[in-house]
């Protein structure tokens, strides 16, 4: 057996030492969720500047024209949604706005630009999922906020109120809006416009979760 002097023993010794600590706070970060990809962290395209500022300045939505698919979608997904919301009046409410936000969205970029986005409720219940688990208090490690956890720096640098954080109407006003523009730009691609939307692009986890539970719980 080979031996090694006293100086290449402490050598070893403090690489190993060294590789240890940083094994443990790789662990530690871990730990926290710091070293994982933070989900809706980024959202800063300048295009988006117009986008969310249009969004903010629209009145509360209503979907009056659609009395009936609004109806069969909160039939169909209030009980899935009571296993994880327990206030029914909140549940009609999350329900209401994804619905509402959703269509309205779509109906826009059908009517002005002629394009036919593949953005449906289900899909944004999924994000909501995946975001917050439905908790309209939710903030991430990087800071974005509510159901959908959108950054609050939209609403500061267009000096409006900022009422992401708690407000279900708000927040999944300026959610959907976000995602609507990234399934523009990667023309109805869903997996590439989740990982933008999450600020992970090309990466898979975030839209495979996404569409995992979309397909499980809130497809219709």
């Amino acid at each position: 057996m080979m031996r090694l002097s006293s100086s290449t023993s402490a050598a070893v010794a403090e690489a190993a030492m060294r590789a240890a600590r940083g094994a443990g706070v790789l662990l530690a970060l871990v730990a926290c969720g710091l070293a994982a990809p933070a989900r809706a962290d980024r959202q800063m395209d300048p295009e988006l500047r117009a986008v969310v500022q249009a969004a903010i300045a629209e009145p509360r939505c209503e979907a009056a024209d659609e009395p009936f698919g609004e109806e069969v979608f909160r039939k169909l997904q209030e009980p899935r949604l009571a296993r994880i919301v327990a206030d029914p009046k909140l549940r009609l409410e999350i329900l209401g706005s994804v619905y509402c936000h959703a269509r309205s969205v779509v109906r826009r970029y059908r009517e002005q630009r002629q394009i036919e986005l593949k953005l449906t409720p289900e899909l944004v219940l999924a994000v909501i999922d995946v975001e917050s688990r439905f908790d309209r208090y939710a903030v991430s490690a990087a800071g974005a906020v509510g159901l959908m956890q959108v950054m609050p720096f939209w609403p500061r640098s267009l000096g409006v109120e900022n009422r992401l954080f708690g407000s279900v109407e708000f927040n999944v006003r300026l959610g959907c809006e976000i995602l609507a523009y990234y399934m523009l730009r990667e023309r109805n691609d869903y997996r590439r416009a989740l990982s933008r939307y999450n600020g992970s692009t090309g990466r898979r986890e975030y839209p495979d979760l996404v569409l995992g539970r979309l397909s499980s719980r809130w497809r219709a």
